[in-house]
């Protein structure tokens, strides 16, 4: 322990330079050899804060730190800062930062197929769990492989197998990541690890099932398109017979307004209108049909 030596050699130092004081002989051959009580008491005083430094430990930020002595580990984490420690201890760092793992995995769909898929946990170490993560599983790489990857994995492949394969890259992924996140989480959380998200990354499917459920989104994207379309002519088609029938309507209101001597009157303001005019006429007054006139030589 450098405690331990640190302090040995404070109490030599310091007791050497008390018996050069004290010892004349003594002082002489060692000033001899080029050493002083001064000297000596400057290298005890030098490993006394040594010594002193043992006592305090810095914890960095993103980290907890496990406190171990003689083989027992406290309940009790060290947070960032400066923190005051037993010098016997060990003080074992762990990381509470926000950290990712990448998956590529061959997983079952609910039609029976296999697919390629990459995928990711992005996951923290609970900082208050930190003791009884370092007491059960050991350090972070122990965790991420004992409890972390295996029941991912796990979860992964029993979430897919509920679904279709063209769930795993249509908008239905983000509900699957979603089931994934909360399953796993319910397998970790107590053991010391939050999961924060479980994005879906890349869908490898087969070649022949990926050409076929493409051409069945087209052919879905056509339909919606006819449908529209029809929905379109349909309104135009209801429009147009509107439209005739307002025609039809109007005709036959004007037919039923419109009488011999209504016509009759209208001819003679026109011939009335004409006879008015200064261009060269000759108006026949009763010699047409129904009694109108016939207008000759109107230029």
């Amino acid at each position: 322990m450098q405690f331990v030596l640190f302090l040995i050699i404070a109490i030599i130092a310091f007791g050497l330079a008390v018996q050069l004081r004290r010892r004349y002989e003594l002082s002489q051959r060692l000033a001899a050899m080029g050493l002083r009580a001064w000297f000596i008491q400057l290298i005890g005083v030098f490993a006394l804060v040594l010594a002193a430094a043992q006592t305090l430990t810095v914890i960095q930020a993103g980290s907890v730190g496990v406190v171990k002595v003689f083989g027992k580990v406290k309940d009790a984490p060290l947070y960032e800062g400066i923190n005051v420690r037993n010098p016997f201890a060990e003080i074992i760092k762990m990381n509470i930062k926000t950290q990712e793992r990448r998956e590529e995995m061959r997983v079952p769909s609910k039609e029976g197929l296999t697919v390629g898929l990459e995928a990711s946990v992005i996951y923290h170490l609970d900082g208050i769990m930190a003791p009884e993560v370092y007491k059960t599983l050991g350090r972070e790489e122990d965790y991420v492989r004992k409890i972390l990857l295996p029941n991912f994995r796990s979860v992964v492949r029993g979430i897919t197998a509920q679904y279709e394969a063209k769930a795993l890259y249509t908008d239905m992924r983000e509900e699957v990541a979603q089931k994934i996140q909360e399953q796993l989480n319910t397998a970790t959380t107590p053991r010391g690890v939050i999961i924060e998200s479980t994005p879906l990354r890349q869908v490898a499917l087969p070649t022949d099932l990926s050409t076929a459920i493409e051409e069945k989104l087209r052919a879905e994207q056509e339909s919606q398109r006819m449908e529209f379309v029809l929905q379109r002519e349909g309104k135009e088609a209801e429009r147009k017979r509107i439209e005739a029938q307002g025609i039809r309507d109007f005709n036959k209101t004007v037919a039923e307004g419109i009488s011999d001597n209504f016509l009759r009157w209208k001819g003679i303001e026109a011939t009335e209108n004409l006879a008015g005019s200064a261009n060269a006429k000759v108006v026949v007054i009763g010699s047409g049909k129904d009694g109108l006139p016939i207008i000759l030589g109107g230029q």
